[in-house]
């Protein structure tokens, strides 16, 4: 008989206030590796809000976060060094290349990527023809597609995507399934 495997975070009795405004409380949950957590609910039910406690953009009200068995409030950034927080707005800069984008975000979250290596993440999204194309021509879904290549050349253990596929077409779903 096969053990389960150990969860990799575990998040026990959090709880979120906004604005005066409860969110959610004792929530509780735990992710083993290769496990997939999907949030729904209507707009304004905090799921937003969850992903940026996760990611430590977000005080927590009260409540423990564990990843790999420690408590992130206590090495909090040994712990972001481990995730890539994927949210609303991609962070692109219009004047740059798609390449250049790309280089760049990942070097402001502490990657050092290789060419071949970007050069692979943008093809993974089916950006591999607008490498050379500045930012400011991509279309909303091209955008979308950057901001998870970020994620692709990272390869961090955990990925945070708050409404990944946001903006992307039949086929950029597929691609954000087939990458997930």
């Amino acid at each position: 008989m096969n053990a389960a495997p150990a969860p990799l975070l575990v998040a026990e009795s959090r709880r979120c206030i906004r604005s005066e405004l409860l969110l959610f409380a004792d929530l509780g949950f735990s992710l083993a590796a290769g496990e997939t957590l999907l949030l729904t609910g209507p707009n304004g039910s905090g799921k937003t809000s969850l992903l940026r406690l996760i990611a430590g953009l977000l005080p927590p009200r009260e409540g423990r976060l564990l990843w790999r068995g420690q408590d992130t409030a206590e090495e909090p950034d040994s712990f972001r060094r481990e995730l890539c927080w994927v949210g609303h707005a991609e962070g692109l800069k219009p004047p740059l290349t798609v390449l250049e984008n790309l280089d760049f975000s990942c070097r402001l979250a502490g990657g050092s990527p290789t060419p071949a290596a970007l050069d692979r993440a943008l093809a993974t999204v089916g950006l591999a023809r607008l490498g050379d194309q500045p930012a400011r021509y991509l279309s909303a879904g091209q955008r979308r597609r950057l901001a998870l290549a970020r994620a692709v050349v990272l390869a961090r253990p955990l990925w945070l995507l708050d409404e990944p596929t946001t903006a992307l077409d039949e086929d950029g779903q597929a691609m954000l399934i087939r990458i997930l």
